[in-house]
């Protein structure tokens, strides 16, 4: 049964299964039941899944905020549950505090599985700080509205996720835990500090050393838009970093439908049982 608990000041859902355990990282704007899908495919799965500072359960906790204060707190939490390393899931945002925790603390990590998320974007070339304050600012802007329903937040967010299924319980389930009395749980300054960060602040991606895994969407948002790893791009992470040993496009989806659907979360779920395999170590 799942069990929820504050640890770290952070709200964290830990639910029990048959494997080592695997610390999940929702990205920038989510929350933890970002991993519902993932669940639903592997149910053999032990999950370690927080609700970030600024999100969800984890509202309360504000700034400052950046990729390695999160980093800093999945420490955190894996200190408070006494695990000395695990293997390390993260998308899009969380993907860039996997990363920043296996180079700042390697010893916490055994492996380190992205989705669309980590390296740097494609997408992202060309923004200024102004361009990014301005875009997520007004994506935070939800925050300012009251919601009748999970229908009409539905209503609110789906279009800008144009290949998830809006009557999939799962998605409904994520889009509920946003909610709290009809607002968003979500805190716009650490929003807007978080993409800033993770868009123009610095990476260590280059020092990866512990066992990594990148699984990339085919497009960005919607079928035909550019995607966040173009293949090509994608090529040069792994000829240029010994430690990426596996890539995987998953075709037909795009960023949040890789790992919001079942068919992402199939691609993911295998990459993870080859990680957490007793000969993976």
């Amino acid at each position: 049964m799942t069990d929820v608990r504050t640890l770290a000041g952070l709200e964290v859902e830990v639910v029990p299964g048959s494997t080592d355990p695997v610390l999940a990282i929702h990205g920038l704007s989510s929350n933890r039941r970002l991993w519902n899908w993932l669940r639903a495919e592997a149910p053999e799965l032990s999950l370690i899944a927080p609700d970030l500072r600024g999100r969800g359960g984890s509202v309360a906790v504000g700034g400052p905020s950046s990729v390695a204060r999160h980093a800093q707190d999945m420490v955190a939490v894996l200190d408070e549950l006494g695990l000395e390393s695990v293997t390390v899931c993260g998308m899009s945002m969380g993907g860039f505090v996997a990363v920043a925790l296996a180079t700042a603390h390697p010893s916490r990590v055994r492996a380190v599985v992205l989705v669309d998320g980590g390296f740097p974007m494609a997408v992202h070339e060309g923004l200024t700080a102004d361009g990014v304050r301005a875009a997520f600012t007004a994506q935070a802007a939800r925050v300012d509205r009251a919601f009748a329903d999970v229908e009409e937040y539905a209503d609110f967010v789906l279009p800008g996720m144009p290949l998830l299924d809006r009557h999939d319980p799962l998605l409904r389930d994520y889009l509920a835990h946003d909610l709290a009395g009809g607002r968003v749980r979500l805190d716009p300054d650490v929003l807007v500090a978080d993409a800033t960060d993770t868009v123009l602040g610095p990476s260590r991606w280059r020092e990866l050393d512990r066992p990594t895994r990148l699984v990339h969407a085919q497009w960005s948002t919607g079928p035909d838009s550019p995607p966040a790893y173009p293949p090509e791009r994608v090529a040069q992470f792994a000829a240029g970093l010994p430690a990426l040993q596996a890539t995987e496009l998953v075709e037909g989806v795009d960023h949040a439908a890789s790992i919001m659907t079942r068919r992402g979360a199939a691609v993911l779920a295998r990459h993870l049982s080859a990680v957490l395999a007793p000969s993976a170590g």
